[in-house]
C-alpha cells in the first residue's frame, strides 16, 4: 500500500503549504478508494485527502459500517495525524475499532484504532 501512496501525492494539489497527503480506504468487500487534499486559495474551501476518499466510497454506495481500514501518507518526514474536520468525519462512518495507518513518505508507520483517534465522539446520539 505505501508505493500507490507514495503515488497518490502526485496527484494532491497543494500549492499553498506543500503538505501532499495521500489516502486510500478499503472498503470490507475488499475495493478501495483513493483521495488527496485539495487546497483552496480560500482555505476553508480545502478538502482533505481522508474526506476525499471516504466521499468517493459514499458517492459509490457504500455506507456507514462498509469501510476496514484507512491508509495515510503525507510528503513529509514525520507522522501526520488527520485534521478534526476529518476525525469528526470518521465518527460518523467508522467503527471505533477501525485502523487507521499513517505514514511518512520515507517509510515510517504509526498505526491507531478510530476510538484513539476520535475521543468522545460527537454523534448522532449527542442530538438527543
Amino acid at each position: 500500500m505505501q508505493q500507490e501512496l507514495k503515488e497518490l501525492l502526485n496527484n494532491a494539489y497543494a500549492p499553498y503549504s506543500n503538505y501532499q497527503v495521500a489516502a486510500i480506504i478499503k472498503m470490507k468487500d475488499g475495493k478501495t478508494f483513493p483521495g488527496v487534499n485539495v487546497e483552496n486559495a480560500s482555505y476553508g474551501a480545502t478538502i482533505c485527502a481522508e474526506r476525499n476518499a471516504i466521499n468517493s466510497a459514499i458517492s459509490h454506495g457504500y455506507k456507514k459500517g462498509d469501510f476496514e481500514v484507512l491508509y495515510l501518507m503525507n510528503s513529509s518526514n514525520k507522522i501526520g495525524f488527520p485534521c478534526f474536520i476529518c476525525r469528526q468525519t470518521f465518527s460518523e462512518f467508522f467503527d471505533l475499532d477501525m485502523d487507521v495507518i499513517m505514514y511518512t513518505k520515507d517509510g515510517q508507520e504509526q498505526k491507531l484504532k478510530v476510538k484513539d483517534l476520535v475521543i468522545n465522539p460527537f454523534t448522532s446520539d449527542s442530538l438527543l
